[in-house]
């Protein structure tokens, strides 16, 4: 079907979320070390209380984003799925305002939490927004442009941070790092005012004319045969007679979806990959590049991001969720492996790299970073977005966030002294756990290619 003006605009903009989330989450990276040598909050600690409070610091705004993806569920459902985007908006503000301003370790934690506010809240709220505007033909790629706005966001703090390194900025180089966040901030905040409120919303809302209206903008479905067709279903699907819509989420009806957005949500992060966007400067550095080199390693890593994320927008909807998730499984696999084989045997006795072993880990992070893009990175938020009926989307689409986010500040705050410890180990450890979501893909996770949502509750057998 023909994509409408309206939906795709709509889209575009919801998913500016996405790029801040993107944004937000790996611009520390540019100086996390230099953080770590300016703040601490205890003078004179030991080596690895000193890599413990960094590792928070690090995961401050990933335990915002647990926060935020769990709290922004009742203001989805109260305000509207657009009306949160506004107040999104203001977080991300206020945090890269406050990030550049920082005067000691605790009010960067505050401002970097206040950042993760956001991040959870749009993790939740943009890819569901889009889902609820979007006909089930075009939805896998229409949600999935949140994921593309995550990898340009990714892109740009990495270039940002790379043109900020090169100005000489000295002492104060971190500060603009954050600072630029706030452009990007307020042209979210502005472009939310020509979008319109979600239509499945709308009916909850008991404002059936107001949604009538919204989805002859966006489109429907040529197989949904008329407006008044797919209106019928929503409200059916709601059906606010026999369900409240303030009815217990964990209850027996939703588990099967309940654990599977855990599963997706787990899964994602025990790939590592938080650790490696983080991390990614640092890890470089360890593998034998220095300065520059090691932050353009970074960027490459965005670059490929942001181009096999585009592979999988183009295949979500006509491969399917499953096979994308398979390629990628066996991506992950083989490619922290052969990192892990490569820290194990390729390091120097005075600490350094050899050639080889330092072209094998910058080779094999390209190729991973791909098979997430591809793979978990095209697919979690489209998934977790289907899997769940309107009437507790906004709870269904808040635990998976929360799930992801849980995983993501564990993996995050322990990585520098696990990475520290084990070398190598950690890497094997994320293979081991691929091997696990392989499993998981070919045993238990259905598909949802081209089913309306109305129907995938039907198929998982809640009424």
């Amino acid at each position: 079907m023909q994509l409408s003006r309206t939906l795709a605009t709509s889209a575009i903009v919801a998913a500016l979320g996405g790029l801040l989330f993107g944004f937000d989450t790996v611009v520390i990276s540019g100086g996390e070390q230099q953080l770590e040598q300016l703040f601490s909050p205890v003078a004179d600690l030991s080596p690895w209380w000193g890599k413990f409070w960094h590792g928070f610091l690090m995961a401050s705004a990933l335990i915002g984003t647990v926060v935020g993806s769990v709290l922004v569920a009742k203001p989805s459902d109260r305000l509207g799925r657009r009306g949160v985007m506004f107040y999104l908006a203001l977080l991300f503000f206020v945090s890269a305002l406050g990030s550049a301003l920082a005067w000691d370790w605790y009010s960067l934690v505050i401002f970097r939490f206040i950042g993760g506010l956001g991040v959870g809240g749009a993790s939740v709220v943009s890819p569901m927004y889009i889902a609820e505007i979007s006909p089930a033909s075009l939805r896998g790629r229409l949600v999935a442009v949140t994921q593309l706005n995550i990898v340009l966001g990714i892109l740009l703090a990495y270039l940002s941070n790379l043109l900020i390194a090169g100005m000489d900025f000295g002492a104060t180089e971190w500060r603009w790092m954050f600072a630029v966040e706030c452009l990007p901030a307020a042209a979210y905040f502005l472009l939310l005012f020509g979008t319109p409120r979600s239509p499945r919303w709308l009916v909850a809302q008991g404002r059936d004319d107001e949604a009538r209206s919204v989805l002859e903008r966006v489109g429907i479905d040529p197989t949904e045969g008329t407006v008044d067709n797919e209106l019928a279903e929503i409200q059916k699907s709601i059906d606010l007679e026999h369900h409240n819509l303030t009815e217990p989420f964990f209850q027996a009806k939703y588990m099967k979806p309940i654990l599977l957005a855990f599963a997706i949500a787990a899964f994602n992060q025990l790939s590592g990959i938080n650790a490696i966007l983080y991390y990614s400067k640092r890890i470089f550095e360890s593998a034998g590049y220095e300065g520059s080199a090691s932050l353009l390693n970074s960027v490459g890593l965005g670059v490929v991001n942001l181009v096999f994320t585009i592979v999988g927008m183009m295949l979500i909807d006509r491969v399917g969720r499953r096979k994308l998730l398979i390629v990628g499984s066996f991506g992950y696999i083989a490619t922290l492996s052969a990192t892990a084989w490569a820290f194990y045997t390729q390091r120097m006795d005075d600490g350094g790299f050899t050639a080889g072993g330092s072209q094998v880990v910058l080779v094999s992070l390209l190729v991973y970073i791909a098979a997430h893009a591809v793979g978990q990175g095209a697919v979690i938020w489209v998934f977790i977005g289907e899997i769940f009926p309107n009437r507790v989307r906004g709870r269904g689409q808040a635990f998976g966030s929360f799930t992801h986010w849980i995983f993501a500040a564990a993996i995050s705050q322990t990585f520098p002294l696990i990475a520290e410890q084990t070398g190598g180990a950690v890497f094997a450890f994320y293979a081991v756990c691929m091997v696990g979501q392989l499993i998981w893909v070919l045993t238990a996770m259905p598909e949802t290619k081209g089913v309306p949502l109305e129907k995938i509750q039907e198929q998982l057998g809640i009424e």
